[in-house]
């Protein structure tokens, strides 16, 4: 007999914490409930990233943490050679705006095409598009300053903290890690996307400490929102779903037998 498929991570079920939310919100219109998740998320998200950001510019910019953060900007400048800066000024826009956008719309526009369901290229679009709206908003309130290095690039005008070429890497290419987690047949290639999930972020990180166009602090802080709001879009993800099936009584739902369970009332 074949073995039954592992359940993804955009695979719903009705023992997951969101299905209180679905049931709570079964009355409302499809796609309210996932939209009313992320964007009161989105809002906790950016708070939260406003007050780590103010706290090191205002509070641990003098102190051990800022200095640490100030020396090992002056080390990477100080260590610069002609090749480097070249193979981190391609590997730098790995995370950059058009680079993301483009491979961004063209796995949104595969997905929908390949599979014909909302899942992945929602999932795609929503980690894109949410990470870069949550990343300006906490670049206008932050108002980081540059490393005081000399920049090998030009300074965007949003500021310092996060790095969003590190939130927009850890976003894109975790969103296509958990595609291919759940629909590439291949062990080896889901387990390639997801050694790229890691491996172009850190990359991406280090060339912009690299370049003098951020703090390690500030690619940490990238990393926290490109993941945490990754994670949450799979969560708003899975609520949509089950939210159609409670409302569709699609054929095969779920909720019957977990309501005999009791694992939602």
């Amino acid at each position: 007999m074949k073995a039954a498929r592992a359940r993804g991570p955009l695979d719903p079920s009705w023992r997951d914490r969101e299905a209180t939310l679905a049931e709570r919100w079964r009355r409302l219109r499809a796609g309210i409930p996932s939209a009313l998740f992320l964007a009161g998320s989105a809002v906790a998200l950016l708070a939260v990233l406003v007050l780590l950001g103010f706290l090191l510019t205002k509070v641990a910019n003098d102190d051990a943490l800022g200095r640490a953060d100030s020396r090992l900007s002056r080390w990477f400048a100080a260590n610069r050679s002609t090749g480097m800066n070249e193979v981190t000024r391609w590997t730098s826009n790995a995370g950059g705006t058009l680079p993301i956008a483009a491979m961004a719309g063209l796995i949104v526009a595969g997905t929908a095409l390949a599979w014909r369901r909302w899942r992945e290229p929602m999932l795609v679009a929503v980690a894109v598009a949410g990470e870069v709206a949550i990343f300006l908003g906490i670049t206008m309130l932050v108002d980081r300053a540059r490393p005081p290095v000399s920049h090998l690039d030009e300074a965007p005008p949003t500021s310092s903290f996060p790095s969003g070429h590190t939130a927009a890497a850890v976003a894109l290419y975790g969103a296509l890690a958990i595609i291919a987690s759940e629909r590439a047949r291949s062990a080896l290639l889901r387990w390639l996307l997801v050694a790229l999930a890691v491996a172009i972020p850190l990359v991406v990180s280090v060339s912009r400490v690299y370049r003098g166009m951020h703090y390690v602090s500030d690619v940490v802080g990238g990393v926290l929102l490109g993941a945490t709001w990754l994670y949450l879009t799979t969560i708003g993800i899975r609520l949509g779903v089950l939210h159609h099936q409670l409302r569709e009584r699609v054929p095969g739902r779920l909720r019957g037998a977990t309501a005999r369970s009791g694992s939602i009332r």
